[in-house]
């Protein structure tokens, strides 16, 4: 019995084949990766947001509970945040000091998310209850100011709002009611073009 000596034509990937599959793995990994990353970034800029939302909630349930004003301290430099609490002596306020022993209220942000204080102008007439305008970062180097945010008995705080900034620089903002107390994201925009577009409705 003869071998047929027709060559073998099973099915199979051939060298062209098999580089213009990996080009197109190439090709969608390129796509694919940088919205990775964006998501990635996004993802880490709201849990640390969502953090500070919650820090503030625990400043502000104390200082109404205990009816003493409390504040959260913000360090730039390292990410760290501490709730603090008024003390008294002789009747006489006498500064902050940390508050122990209570989850939660100290801890670090994530070190790869700068962060900034900006505090409303009452020397401006911002602040109030109806205007939402808040002067920029350089402007209020010009003045001394704390990076911290205090939380009143009365259920009101600071007018203020933090801006949160990944290593890409993408950024978002996150501003505190000062009537009501809460913190709310409201933007991913600059602030300065967020503040033109404010002061150009009214």
């Amino acid at each position: 019995m003869k071998r047929s000596l027709a060559p073998d034509r099973r099915s199979a990937f051939s060298l062209v084949e098999l580089m213009v599959v990996l080009v197109l793995i190439g090709v969608l990994s390129a796509m694919i990766l940088p919205e990775m990353k964006g998501s990635f970034e996004d993802a880490l800029l709201r849990s640390t947001a969502r953090k500070l939302i919650d820090v503030f909630g625990l400043a502000y349930s104390r200082a109404v509970t205990l009816n003493q004003v409390q504040r959260v301290r913000l360090d730039r430099q390292t990410g760290r945040y501490t709730v603090e609490q008024s003390r008294t002596e002789d009747g006489q306020a006498s500064g902050f000091a940390p508050v122990r022993d209570v989850p939660e209220s100290q801890g670090l942000l994530d070190p790869r998310i700068t962060l900034e204080i900006q505090t409303a102008r009452d020397s401006t007439g911002l602040g109030s209850a109806g205007d939402t305008r808040f002067v920029s970062g350089a402007d209020l180097a010009f003045g001394p100011r704390e990076d911290a945010i205090s939380f009143y008995p009365d259920g009101t705080a600071d007018a203020a709002q933090v801006l949160l900034r990944d290593r890409a620089g993408f950024r978002l903002i996150l501003r505190l009611n000062p009537i009501t107390a809460r913190a709310q994201v409201i933007a991913r925009e600059p602030l300065r073009s967020q503040t033109a577009a404010t002061e150009g409705a009214q």
